[in-house]
């Protein structure tokens, strides 16, 4: 099929020239028609000038004269007060000075603008003088026929930017197979001409002495201790973002080095070695050629570098155009049309956020550490999964604290082992909840923005996620879309860039395209389907492992995604297992029987409810007053190949189904279905194919090995699950004796701290605080590929990683013993030794040993340890984190798990002074233990008893009536009103009266 050149991280097309700051030769420019607003801009500009120019130095001559002595003064001078006329004459010389600097000013940007050669140059300490003259003298030469074609830099300044882009916009968004060379040719122009005029603009403004399009160029330094320099970090250092070290990688790959070497692989740098830097890089370590700061020696190596910066210049590779059509089965007018090869994406450099996994494409040669390829490459699945097992794990805590399940309270969460803890990690690692946001808020906000202008739904067979840029394929033109939405290749496409969805805010829209799911990728662009709005079966052939991978891939995403509200699976005969990973969602029939039963009632169902609402579709639905769950799809996945009677029939059941909101896709050993719209094949080594519909994509999968670990780590987490012999023990004991004291020790519960090891030097200090913080929450262990995706959520290059670690075992130093603090156990996980602590597992222990140990037979010492534990409570985790760190706290359950403890503890403690009738220390305690759990029912409650111990009816009544304004529209738990009707019965009336 036909196939375009992908994109580089720097935004070329792979196959192009390498444009560096030395080959910026800018394209023609179309000359401008000259308006009348052009004729007085340049009028002004040349009243302006004279003034300036000429006026100033003649009002100068006749008023003042000539401010300097005529005659060489005396020594007397000096010593002589300073009059109102001599002050005069002092700043009648400041003013020819800078008289003279504005019209040296002008003097050059005119000869610039008359030979159109280069760039004007800089004259010495004259940014805002030289950028005045210089758009007076554009917005003077625009009235020239031939002024727009001087320079570029200079048309650049008199036209609009809004207005010399609109053209390239279009092609920015174009998908490949319609870009046409000329498209391209265009946009590499105007790119050119907005990056030289932006060259231009910050050279006025912070007054740089270089020329324009002076090379600059940085020496690997040799290593410092155990440090060793690296790609990552030079752009750190002199882009600002550590992620465009694939731009340099790429201006200096393969080029000869001074030793004789070339540069083959990003991670791979030699001290002495010569990398050239993109043009806005900034620092004082770089230099330039020629540069007399440097040894002549490293003048020459640099000169004999710069000599090789062609080496990369190739052909520019002629792009391919193709494309798929597709009628329906009955010949109608309307096509089916999906994009044969994917959408142009953004090509800022910026990994994707949306689709594709930064994680899994960081580095090319990552190894994957026997994590599953499958989940790391299927991002926006891991993310759902991900999601939903957070909150079933949520939802056991709660209900095991409010005793829904007997025997679990305080337990922790079982730590998953083999393959279930493989997976868990691939989810940590590949999972992208970040543009599973961006495409919910964007979906939901294209569903709002169309509701506000009475606009129903267009139907979209299918979404490409490239760069973070949305591009939604419509089944046919439906007008312009709402703004920020943007047309993209054709009136078929509507498309969203990364920068606009970021703007969204949440919005209580209903999900407009649930039935989206991911089939895979083309180059770095993810393909989602939407079952629901295929006009017919969409059938997929295959072996039997390999279709089964497809539709477990499939049921799991739709069952978990994060950008629907309600919809229902029906998995036939196969996925029974699969229902515990959303039993709300997924339903399974046994047989093509069942289906044929369930599914004629529903479609003759749906038929009337959107005839009775006077809808045409199930999109009518979706917006506007009339939204309803009704119009939530229903998706159907047979794996097994129907008969050839069957599968007319469904054919038949299927004819109309894209109206209502129900979707098929059918499993076939061979691609000659009867009745099929849309046939699609699963090769062997993982390749979706659709060459009708012009798609070879590389499939996402959940082999069945993966399959079975995600199952069990739901299972384990079901809150209604009864496990063998449940146990209460923390997964980490400390010794909490005076002879237990730490080597290290670390307070997460309220303000980070960390006693027991000097403070890391200020340039990496929080990202090995942050390390640290996730290796203390797990003792159990964490995958070097989930702590180094946890710091950098975009990817990040192994070498990056592994210097990041070695400062960490470094900081963290050795035990007496000489064992090093940070360890690797026999997985490759990373541990922490048993002498660095946090008070959270001190918390915990304190807690256990209070509950099961040593307190279960000593009140004194239960009383002594309950107590010990609460005053370790000083607020919420990590209190006081940077803003856009410690993101991975949001895939953690700590956040439910320490305010249950804190709130188990209090309530313990409260018991421990009841027995003795201290109610005020009752009180004190449970009041201690709200400051961080404030939301905990059972704390109230026991407040409540706490305060009617104290026999003070009217402080009962003012807690009643506290508890009463906190509640809100809500209204009180019903155990809370429970209670209070034993303890209070007139509460209601004063309730009433506050209400």
């Amino acid at each position: 099929m036909a196939r375009r050149s992908t994109s580089s991280s720097t935004g070329r097309p792979t196959g192009t020239a390498p444009s560096g700051p030395r080959n910026r030769t800018p394209q023609p420019v179309r000359l401008r028609r000259r308006t009348f607003g052009d004729v007085v801009k340049a009028f002004l500009a040349f009243v302006v000038l004279l003034v300036l120019v000429v006026g100033v130095p003649g009002a100068l001559a006749v008023t003042v004269g000539w401010p300097l002595p005529r005659t060489a003064p005396s020594m007397d001078w000096l010593s002589q007060p300073i009059g109102v006329e001599t002050f005069l004459y002092a700043l009648t010389v400041v003013v020819w000075l800078a008289w003279a600097q504005f019209t040296a000013c002008v003097l050059v940007e005119v000869k610039a603008a008359v030979s159109g050669v280069g760039l004007p140059g800089r004259v010495p300490g004259a940014g805002p003088s030289q950028l005045l003259a210089r758009q007076l003298v554009a917005a003077l030469l625009l009235v020239g026929a031939t002024a727009a074609s001087l320079t570029p830099g200079l048309s650049q300044l008199g036209h609009s930017m809004e207005g010399n882009q609109k053209g390239t916009v279009a092609a920015a968004q174009a998908t490949p197979g319609i870009l046409a060379q000329q498209q391209a040719q265009a946009k590499s122009t105007a790119a050119a001409l907005a990056e030289q005029a932006g060259h231009v603009s910050a050279q006025a403004e912070h007054g740089s002495t270089a020329a324009h399009g002076a090379t600059k160029y940085y020496r690997i330094q040799p290593p410092e201790g155990r440090h060793h320099d690296s790609l990552w970090e030079i752009a750190q250092r002199h882009l600002g973002d550590g992620r465009r070290y694939k731009e340099i990688y790429e201006l200096n790959k393969d080029r000869i080095q001074p030793d004789g070497s070339r540069l083959s692989e990003a991670s791979l740098i030699r001290p002495g070695w010569i990398m050239e830097m993109p043009g806005d890089a900034h620092g004082g370590e770089l230099v330039e050629n020629p540069d007399a700061h440097v040894s002549p020696e490293v003048q020459q190596q640099i000169g004999d570098y710069a000599k090789t910066g062609d080496h990369a210049q190739h052909q520019q590779q002629h792009q391919e155009q193709g494309g798929g059509q597709h009628a329906d089965q009955d010949g109608a007018t309307a096509q089916i049309t999906v994009p044969s090869q994917r959408p142009a994406g953004d090509n800022t450099g910026t990994p994707a956020a949306h689709g594709t996994s930064a994680h899994s494409s960081a580095s090319s040669s990552s190894s994957s550490f026997g994590l599953s390829e499958a989940l790391l490459g299927a991002p926006l699945l891991a993310a759902g999964l991900l999601a939903a097992l957070g909150l079933r794990r949520r939802q056991a805590l709660w209900q095991s604290a409010l005793g829904a399940v007997g025997g679990r309270r305080g337990m922790e969460p079982p730590i998953p082992t083999g393959d279930a803890q493989d997976v868990q990690d691939a989810l940590l690692v590949g999972a992208d909840p970040e543009g599973v946001r961006l495409l919910d808020r964007s979906l939901r906000a294209l569903a709002a923005a169309l509701t506000a202008e009475s606009r129903s739904l267009p139907v979209v067979y299918a979404a490409w996620l490239s760069h973070g840029d949305l591009h939604l394929q419509l089944a046919q033109p439906a007008g312009k879309p709402p703004a920020p939405w943007q047309l993209g290749q054709d009136q078929t496409f509507w498309t969203l860039s990364r920068a606009d969805a970021e703007r969204y805010e949440d919005t209580d829209a209903a999900a407009p395209y649930p039935g989206l799911v991911s089939l895979g990728t083309m180059d770095d662009s993810r393909l989602l389907l939407n079952l629901e709005a295929v006009p017919g079966i969409v059938s997929l052939s295959g072996r039997e492992a390999d279709r089964a991978a497809v539709f477990a891939s499939v049921a799991a995403e739709l069952a978990t995604n994060g950008w629907s509200d309600r919809m229902t699976i029906t998995l036939v005969g196969f996925g029974a297992d699969l229902t515990p990973l959303a039993p709300n969602r997924l339903r399974h029939l046994d047989d093509v029987e069942a289906l044929f039963e369930t599914m004629e009632a529903e479609t003759r169902q749906r038929r009337g409810a959107l005839g009775a609402a006077d809808h045409h579709s199930v999109l009518t639905g979706r917006t506007g007053p009339a939204q309803h769950t009704r119009w939530a799809p229903n998706l159907v996945l047979l794996a097994t190949q129907p008969s050839a009677e069957d599968a007319l029939r469904l054919a038949e059941l299927a004819a109309d189904a894209s109206r209502l909101g129900i979707g098929y896709l059918v499993g076939t050993e061979s691609d000659d279905l009867a009745g099929a719209a849309w046939a699609m094949e699963i090769t062997p080594d993982g390749r979706l194919l659709a060459p009708l519909l012009g798609l070879e994509l590389q499939a996402q999968l959940l082999p069945a090995v993966q399959q079975r670990a995600v199952v069990e780590l739901f299972v384990e987490a079901d809150p209604e699950r009864d496990p063998d012999g449940p146990t209460t023990t923390p997964p980490f004991l400390v010794d909490i004796s005076e002879q237990g004291r730490p080597a290290v020790y670390a307070r997460l519960v309220g303000p980070y701290e960390i006693m027991g090891l000097d403070a890391p030097d200020g340039e990496r200090s929080a990202l090995l605080h942050e390390a640290l913080a996730l290796l203390l929450l797990h003792r159990e262990g964490v995958h070097p590929r989930v702590l180094s995706s946890a710091l950098w959520p975009r990817g990040v290059p192994e070498d990056v990683r592994d210097a990041l670690l070695e400062r960490l075992r470094g900081w963290l130093g050795t035990d007496p013993d000489g064992g090093a603090r940070l360890r690797s156990d026999a997985a490759g996980r990373l541990t922490l030794a048993k002498s660095v602590v946090s008070d959270l597992d001190v918390l915990r222990s304190l807690y256990h040993e209070a509950t099961q140990g040593k307190g279960v037979d000593s009140r004194a010492v239960r009383g002594r340890l309950l107590t010990d534990a609460l005053v370790l409570v000083r607020g919420p985790l990590l209190a006081d984190r940077a803003e856009g760190r410690y993101r991975w706290l949001t895939h953690e359950i700590i956040d439910a798990q320490l305010p249950l403890l804190v709130a188990d503890i209090g309530l313990a403690l409260s018991a421990f002074h009841l027995e003795k009738d201290r109610a005020e220390k009752a009180i004190e305690a449970l009041g201690a233990a709200l400051r961080t759990a404030s939301a905990d029912e059972r704390l109230w409650n026991e407040l409540l008893r706490a305060t009617h111990a104290t026999g003070d009816p009217d402080r009962l009544r003012a807690l009643a009536a506290d508890l009463v304004t906190r509640s809100g529209a809500r209204g009180l738990p019903p155990r809370t009103e429970a209670l209070l009707d034993e303890l209070l019965p007139t509460w209601r009336d004063g309730a009433a009266a506050t209400g």
